[in-house]
């Protein structure tokens, strides 16, 4: 496998945009950032609880949340993809409450799945997420929520930290951590830079430590990711639109005319 030098961004990621498939970010796409991880120091802790969950996942023995596990065609224990999920399964959510947007009665829903190591849900996060916002969350259209689907260790420590926030600044280091990936993303998982970026919406040091330690949080995070891949996610950014996937980056424009459809529909489910 080749190893991508971390300390020339702009090369790695002109090299990394070139090697991504279509559907965006994923485990067998992404070099360097997604297979053969090592925990690098400072992160056998944290390495040893992302990996010791009780559901167990794709490709590894004795179960863990291991975000670093290739999409299969089938989700973890053995259950099928759903093909055809309805608007019911796709909303169904574990016990880790949504990151939502926009009205709960709102016509249409609009589901994001992203990895925070993902170059692709950055470029949509400051690209076309304003224009979402302004466009079809805030005019009461779309209700939007943001689903956690870490691709490799690194982001699975980042997302460990981002659900240690409050709720209210979810959407702040959320994007924090995608326009910063520069200074914490690398081959090694490097805990110190990722709490550099928690610190900035005030989570002390000692909440940092205590959310990795959080065994019962890392296993409904593996809940998340579990049923995203039933319901056939296969990597990052991947998105709902009622119950539609779209498995790839989508501009406004490409969400408008789905919600447009959405809307016209002769009947809109009413699970919200």
């Amino acid at each position: 496998m080749r190893i991508w030098p971390t300390r020339s961004w702009p090369v790695f990621t002109a090299a990394l945009a070139a090697s991504l498939l279509s559907a965006g970010c994923n485990n067998s796409a992404v070099p360097g950032l997604s297979g053969g991880l090592g925990s690098g120091s400072g992160d056998s802790s944290a390495s040893a609880l992302i990996n010791a969950s009780t559901a167990p996942d794709a490709k590894t023995s004795g179960g863990g949340f291991n975000p670093l596990a290739p999409p299969t065609t089938k989700a973890p224990g053995g259950r099928e993809v759903i093909k055809n999920p309805t608007l019911d399964d796709v909303l169904t959510k574990g016990k880790l409450a949504e990151f939502t947007l926009g009205p709960a009665n709102a016509p249409v829903t609009v589901i994001k799945y992203a990895s925070l190591t993902c170059p692709y849900c950055r470029q949509f996060h400051q690209k076309e997420f304003p224009k979402l916002k302004r466009e079809l969350i805030d005019t009461g259209k779309v209700r939007f929520i943001i689903r956690e689907f870490p691709i490799g260790r690194a982001s699975g420590n980042a997302t460990i930290a981002l659900r240690c926030a409050k709720m209210d600044n979810y959407l702040d280091l959320y994007g924090k951590f995608l326009a910063q990936q520069a200074n914490w993303v690398s081959q090694d998982v490097r805990l110190d830079r990722i709490y550099a970026v928690a610190q900035q919406v005030g989570m002390k040091r000692s909440e940092f430590d205590a959310c990795l330690k959080n065994q019962g949080m890392i296993n409904d995070l593996q809940w998340v990711k579990d049923r995203g891949r039933k319901l056939g996610v296969i990597g990052t950014p991947n998105f709902f639109i009622q119950n539609k996937l779209y498995k790839k980056q989508l501009t406004v424009a490409e969400i408008r005319q789905a919600v447009d459809q959405a809307l016209k529909a002769p009947a809109l489910a009413t699970s919200n």
